[in-house]
């Protein structure tokens, strides 16, 4: 094809491991189909694209500098895992405005026919207006939690409980899915993202469309229910992890902190579906009590596990513990290959904070969960898993939070271990989420939904761009 006769598509993901990871993956996809893909990101972030593009790539990868004498902001905080409190998230997002004038000019000297961005990003939908081109807009999050985040702003349910431990119904969502006020974010339950909340809103009536990192069959009814509640587009090309046929999936994002050959080796030395992966993403925040209490619930089930921890010191270890467990147990202090663990035949469950990527990772691989949220639309998540799909079972936990403290005992953990691991129970969880994973795989094969909805998007910008070669087919 004709360089001239190329479409190409700029991509700006939000600054955090749950927004660049996916939308790195998003580039390969578009870039397999034959679109010239650019990504546009900071200094510090640049690492965490290379690894989940690859190292050659075709992707251009633009970067901007992060405003942080601008915006008041210490240096090097410039992605959402290194913002120093939750307190600081509103300055940290004032400060990624800063970054409009940065983007047009690179939109100026790097003429694209479509930017995808953040829905973080409202201010994108101006910009790409300015240039006479169309926004598609990116959540990271499945089509599931953005309905009830809309039903709940809407409605509002949640004002005139007596309590924050009563449940109601969210009104007019599929599947009579019941909460508490503690489950709901911050966000939903005061008015300091009100603002922020309405422009994003506007900056999507603005937009072409909405991007989801998901698959129809996974979310048919919310996905249905989204289109005629919200009235605009949506485009189901995931799970995005699965369309990036990336070999290196040990790199993908950051560097693991842990040898990749050495963390096969050990799973490749244990029975099928007999290890259970703990994971809780890149910015769950856990106090060095609760990890005890995860330590021991570990300890006393006494199967084998892999468990990533993110601080980098052990003294809340239980004393000896390391000791106890060796052989069947192992921690990786840090990073972890998460995607190369998940499809490995041994891991027969994931204890995991819920987070949308690693939800469709858990899918994608068949592993069912066991669901610990946290914050963010992790509990409309756990709903999702546990309630509707009917793949995972819940740890206990009641109260949406951004510190996690000791909320979970041991006992509780041991027990949901137990009722995924063993029983009839959990072969029928085990089965609906292999033929999920199967389906999923489906979805992004050429002619599935996920890669039909992708060619009905490039075929729609080549028309907006008025290109006259045909788009490169599914292969």
């Amino acid at each position: 094809m004709d360089e001239k006769e190329k479409l190409n598509v700029m991509l700006f993901p939000f600054l955090g491991q749950g927004h660049l990871i996916p939308m790195g993956d998003m580039a390969r996809a578009l870039s397999v189909r034959g679109v010239r893909t650019t990504i546009v990101t900071t200094p510090l972030n640049v690492p965490t694209i290379r690894g989940t593009i690859g190292k050659n790539s075709e992707i251009e990868i633009l970067s901007m500098k992060f405003p942080y004498v601008e915006a008041g902001i210490p240096e090097g905080c410039e992605n959402t895992e290194s913002v120093p409190s939750p307190d600081f998230i509103p300055i940290f997002l004032k400060a990624t405005a800063m970054l409009q004038p940065q983007l047009e000019h690179l939109l100026l000297q790097h003429p694209t026919h479509c930017l995808i961005a953040s829905a973080f990003y409202p201010w994108a939908s101006h910009s790409a207006a300015k240039f006479n081109i169309p926004r598609l807009v990116f959540y990271g999050i499945g089509v599931f939690a953005m309905c009830a985040s809309e039903c709940l702003r809407l409605y509002q349910p949640h004002k005139d409980l007596s309590s924050d431990s009563d449940t109601f119904v969210i009104p007019h969502l599929p599947g009579n899915i019941q909460m508490t006020r503690m489950m709901l974010p911050d966000y939903a339950k005061t008015d300091k993202y009100t603002e922020m909340l309405q422009a994003i809103r506007e900056s999507e009536a603005a937009s072409l469309g909405v991007i989801v990192n998901s698959f129809y069959e996974l979310e048919q009814v919310y996905a249905d229910y989204y289109e005629k509640l919200q009235g605009r587009r949506a485009w189901y090309i995931g799970p995005l992890s699965l369309c990036n046929q990336l070999q290196e999936k040990g790199k993908r994002g950051k560097e693991a902190s842990v040898d990749e050959g050495e963390i096969l080796k050990w799973l490749d030395s244990k029975k099928g579906n007999t290890v259970v992966y703990v994971c809780f993403g890149s910015i769950a925040n856990f106090s060095e009590g609760q990890l005890r209490e995860i330590a021991r619930g570990l300890e006393d089930w006494g199967q084998e596990f892999i468990w990533v921890v993110r601080r980098s010191h052990k003294e809340w270890l239980p004393e000896g513990f390391e000791r106890r467990t060796e052989g069947r147990g192992v921690i990786i202090w840090g990073w972890a290959p998460q995607v190369l663990i998940l499809e490995h035949q041994a891991v027969g469950a994931f204890v995991t904070h819920c987070g949308w990527n690693s939800t469709l990772e858990a899918v994608s691989a068949g592993v069912p969960m066991v669901t610990w949220p946290v914050s963010a639309e992790q509990f409309y998540n756990e709903k999702l898993v546990t309630e509707l799909l009917g793949i995972g079972v819940p740890v206990g936990v009641k109260k949406w939070a951004r510190i996690v403290g000791d909320s979970v005992g041991s006992e509780k953990l041991e027990k949901a271990l137990n009722r995924i691991m063993a029983g009839e129970e959990a072969e029928a969880i085990r089965n609906r989420a292999h033929k999920l994973s199967q389906t999923a795989r489906t979805a992004v094969e050429c002619n599935g939904s996920s890669s039909s909805y992708l060619t009905d998007l490039i075929q729609q910008l080549h028309s907006i761009a008025g290109l006259q070669n045909s788009p490169k087919s599914c292969q």
